[in-house]
């Protein structure tokens, strides 16, 4: 090894790497090498250290020396990169991948379940960051949250934090770096064992996880055993993780809220009720033929919550990481790595709900003494004969991910080398049991809502719905589906040095990529529209049953803990015993009919190749460094979905030539001016490609793919300044721009369903528009076109400073902070409130019934991005002394929307959003370490509006606070 290491370090001072030598070195070296690295090597384009700077005398440990490993990285490139490096062999700074990323400037997470899943780079959705395990991309794909992760979105929950020793975060595109990204590239880093020291290394830590919503206590475990000899040729390590957590999200959802019809509003009815053809009894044609009226009109046209709902939701979770590597340097100019990672994450979600189900049942509902605010709202209002309705949801689900890669680095001559990498990949995440058990009182009276305080609504209800007897078993569910994500990757790099400070880089690439999805349903109402039974057989169905009663036996009892009710919030409540309800109702070995619309696949072969020049050098006494070339990316993309029941395959290609541009510049030895231009691409998103279609009969919409949607295209600009003003120091100022040229939209229209070339089918059979099968129903139909660009724009500010200028304890002090700031515009055409209730002259025996429908108006709305915070910032303040460290990490994220939203909705998304961790160590003796640590400590809850100018409630849920506590070994 330090043969090896020592060629390397002569390549970097005789050139300088787009991503330096010295920084791929750092982000894939344990932080005690690559620390050595960085002060044994000094960047070409910056001055010799004198011997009046103290850099070189400084030496610093723990998390301020993960610091400054991780500035290394960033001043020794040419590129914008930031990076994290673990404190030591199996020790990150954070619990969660995703969590320490949200410490790098410009990165925000998306939370599931109170951890981090997602996140977005510069205001760019997960999508468009490309994510590499050990240099290769891949995929992982999780079923966490409230679906199935079915796109290019990498889930950072699916690892252990344990098995990485770096992360590095490229901003800006080189030709030499893999193509695929509007955003940022994403290095994760396991161990490198020629790296480490002499001989056999081993650390255990081991923690227990308390969480106090859930009072649940689970373990965390993680070790790592390392060898290499004392030639330093030959290496190996192990790893591995485990941790089980039982996390609750406690809160209020509305679905949504929407406009509809009314039975009537203060006695005052809203349909007209007229005789039949033969002048007789009247019949009451709810919902064809509505009354005018100023209380009907003020009630249809306002927006009232949907499933207005108090839960639970428990999050049980297991992780199970292993990693390993095998190097080999047999000469000077030869290095032969193996590494290899697999990871299993196994959830469990129960959710437990009591609502009301106002969703296409407003019709029947009598409104009483109703409240409207400023925004068109009907805040508080009295339903009667008012369809209460109790939800079991359980899903099981199992993520396995696994990777096997290898690296020949091959010195040809001193001048010419090569880097062979191959390796394939595979994420598969199964869910076996989804299932949601309903129990319903469709006439109940004296249920009462109260949005005067959006965020915690009064809901309670007129019946007693803690007493089985008052429900019916009426829909019971099961839907288990898996998402299977493949890579394949073979790739050429090679490097000249042609003159000094003149080097040449090119390469090849193929990688093939696999998406496959399959989703099933064994959903039925218990009462069919024919009037017979469809799942027991002997039940028979008439006007006021609609499901078999329910019993003690079949049943459970809820009692809502803190989900922030405010008082009068009924809080006990049945739901169905799924042991008991799916054996009752035999749910299980009913056959599974196939989900069309989640059924589908995607291949993609990408060929192609890059050719870029590094320069380096000094002009009129301004030192510089960079590099130039382009990218070419073949893409033969694949893509099958079932279409009206018929399977259907459409292929295509396109070809994407992408330049780009980095440099830097050195006024002085402190100061870095960075820039750069490039065009960059993101592929289509995967649920966007499938030729197949979906319908939902709950919402009454119907989507449509487009395989041959054009891919995501932008030109990115950079400029920034970065001021190393001391010791483990910096202040840097990034500005950033990304004209999107191709940004995919949605276009809308109105349609029935034999309209729009489906039948009654292609619906979910426990659907309300399957069960009423109105063939007058007007569906909202979305599909995809290439539309008009974007244009993001953003400024970056980071602060990293140790207080070692402070007398006493303070100088073990410092902080690390950073600000994001981004204005972005895009435009989206959105159908949005409906601005007439719609007139009808009274209707006669001899006058046909014409229907009346709240139609929505489209129209372009223009708003940010989609998942874009116009501010976001970060903080850490600690004290580390070799011996106690204590740290405290502040991150907020602002307002944002992440959705075009629905039922005439104009956009929804997230409230700001502020959490604060802690971490506490005591170092006993060089072999054993005491730590504490605490998440979410102010326990934050979470908004999620619906329509961004009036904030609806979503919902609004709390995690509580998680405390780690345990020892840390190392030999």
């Amino acid at each position: 090894m330090a043969k090896f290491a020592t060629a390397a370090t002569m390549r970097g001072n005789r050139h300088f790497h787009g991503v330096s030598a010295l920084a791929l070195t750092l982000g894939l070296m344990l932080p005690g090498a690559a620390l050595a690295a960085g002060q044994a090597t000094t960047p070409a384009p910056a001055p010799a250290a004198t011997a009046e700077e103290p850099t070189q005398d400084i030496v610093v440990t723990g998390f301020r020396r993960s610091l400054d490993a991780a500035l290394n990285v960033k001043r020794d490139s040419v590129s914008s990169v930031d990076a994290i490096v673990a404190e030591d062999i199996a020790k990150f700074p954070d619990q969660n991948l995703a969590e320490s990323l949200q410490r790098i400037p410009g990165i925000s997470i998306q939370r599931d379940g109170g951890e981090g899943r997602a996140i977005t780079v510069r205001g760019l959705g997960a999508q468009f960051t490309r994510v590499r395990v050990n240099g290769l991309e891949t995929v992982a794909t999780s079923s966490d949250g409230a679906s199935a992760n079915r796109d290019r979105a990498f889930d950072f929950n699916v690892f252990a934090s344990e098995l990485f020793s770096s992360l590095v975060v490229h901003k800006t595109a080189e030709p030499s770096l893999d193509e695929g990204s509007l955003g940022a590239v994403v290095d994760l880093n396991t161990g490198n064992p020629l790296a480490g020291k002499a001989g056999l290394t081993g650390v255990l830590s081991l923690q227990g996880s308390y969480n106090d919503l859930s009072k649940n206590l689970g373990p965390r475990v993680a070790g790592l055993v390392s060898w290499r000899n004392d030639a330093g040729t030959f290496g190996v390590n192990f790893s591995g993780a485990y941790s089980k957590t039982n996390t609750l999200e406690l809160g209020n959802n509305s679905v949504r809220w929407a406009q509809a019809y009314f039975n009537s509003v203060d006695g005052t009815k809203c349909f007209y009720s007229v005789p039949d053809a033969t002048g007789g009894t009247p019949v009451n044609f709810s919902g064809k033929n509505y009354r005018p009226s100023a209380a009907c009109d003020a009630a249809s046209l306002s927006f009232h919550p949907r499933i207005p709902r108090y839960g639970i939701v428990r999050h049980d979770r297991e992780r199970l990481g292993l990693t390993g590597s095998i190097q080999f340097a047999p000469s000077d100019g030869t290095k032969i790595s193996i590494d290899a990672l697999y990871s299993r994450f196994k959830e469990i979600r129960e959710e437990k709900w009591l609502e009301v189900l106002a969703r296409s049942n407003e019709k029947g509902i009598d409104v009483v003494a109703p409240t409207y605010d400023t925004n068109g709202n009907m805040i508080a209002a009295t339903f009667n004969n008012a369809y209460v309705r109790t939800e079991h949801y359980l899903r099981q689900s199992t993520t396995e991910f696994y990777q096997v890669g290898g690296k020949w680095d091959q010195d040809l001559t001193d001048k010419l080398r090569f880097t062979l990498v191959g390796g394939i990949s595979k994420s598969t995440a199964d869910i076996p049991i989804e299932t949601t058990i309903l129990f319903d009182n469709r006439s109940a009276t004296g249920f009462k809502y109260d949005y005067s305080n959006m965020a915690s609504p009064v809901l309670s209800y007129g019946i007693d719905v803690n007493n089985p007897a008052n429900f019916q078993l009426a829909e019971i569910r099961d839907r288990p589906s898996s998402v299977v994500n493949r890579f394949k990757t073979a790739q050429l790099r090679t490097e000249w040095d042609v003159v000094d400070g003149f080097q040449i880089k090119a390469g090849g690439v193929w990688r093939r990529f696999n998406f496959d999805a399959k989703a099933y349903l064994r959903d039925t109402a218990v009462c069919g529209t024919s009037g017979a039974d469809l799942v027991l057989g002997t039940l028979t169905c008439s006007s006021t049953v609609y499901g078999f009663p329910v019993t003690s036996a079949l049943a459970d009892s809820v009692t809502l803990a803190s989900a922030g009710q405010p008082s009068g919030t009924t809080s006990q409540f049945v739901v169905a015993n799924l042991p008991a309800t799916t054996a009752f109702t035999k749910l299980y070995s009913r056959t599974a009919t196939a989900d069309v619309g989640n059924i589908r696949s995607v291949q993609e072969t990408t060929s192609g190749g890059y050719l870029e020049f590094d320069v380096k050098g000094e002009l009129f006494g301004l030192k510089y460094a960079g590099n130039a070339g382009v990218r070419y990316a073949h893409t033969d993309q694949q893509s099958t979905g079932i279409l009206s029941g018929v399977s259907v395959t459409v292929k295509r290609t396109y070809d994407d030539w992408l330049p780009s541009f980095n440099i830097a510049l050195y006024p002085t030895h402190d100061i870095i001016i960075r820039g750069a231009i490039a065009k960059v691409m993101t592929r289509p998103t995967l649920g966007n490609l499938t030729p197949g279609g979906s319908i939902d009969g709950f919402n009454y919409k119907i989507s449509y793919g487009n395989p041959l949607l054009d891919p995501y295209r932008a030109t990115n600009f950079d400029l920034g300044v970065e001021w190393y003003f001391a010791p483990q120091s910096v202040f840097s100022v990034a500005l950033f721009q990304k004209n999107v040229d191709s940004f995919p939209v949605s276009a809308t229209y109105t349609s029935t369903l034999a309209a729009a070339g489906l039948t009654r089918d292609a619906l979910p059979p426990s659907s309300p528009a399957y069960i009423a099968n109105d063939a007058s129903q007007i569906y909202t139909v979305s599909a995809n076109v290439n539309g008009t660009g974007a244009k993001l724009q953003g400024v970056e500010i980071a602060l990293q400073l140790p207080f070692s200028f402070l007398p006493g304890i303070l100088k073990h002090t410092g902080i690390q902070a950073n600000a994001t700031f981004i204005k972005s515009t895009a435009s989206y055409r959105i159908t949005g409130p409906a601005i007439s209730a719609c007139t009808r002259a009274a209707p006669t025996p001899t006058v046909p019934v014409q229907p009346c429908t709240l139609t929505g108006v489209p129209a372009d709305y223009t708003s940010t991005l989609l998942g874009v915070s116009k501010r976001a910032a970060n903080a850490t303040l600690y004290y580390d002394d070799n011996i106690f460290s204590v740290r405290g990490s502040v991150s907020y994220r602002g307002p944002f929307v992440d959705s075009t939203s629905g039922t005439s909705n104009v956009f929804e998304g997230y409230g700001s959003y502020t959490s604060f961790d802690a971490s506490l160590r005591y170092k006993v003796n060089a072999h054993i370490e005491l730590s504490v640590d605490g998440n979410n400590l102010t326990d934050t809850y979470r908004y999620r509006f619906t329509d961004a100018t009036s904030e609806r409630n979503y919902e609004n849920n709390h995690f509580g606070r998680t405390i780690l506590f345990g020892a840390r070994v190392k030999i």
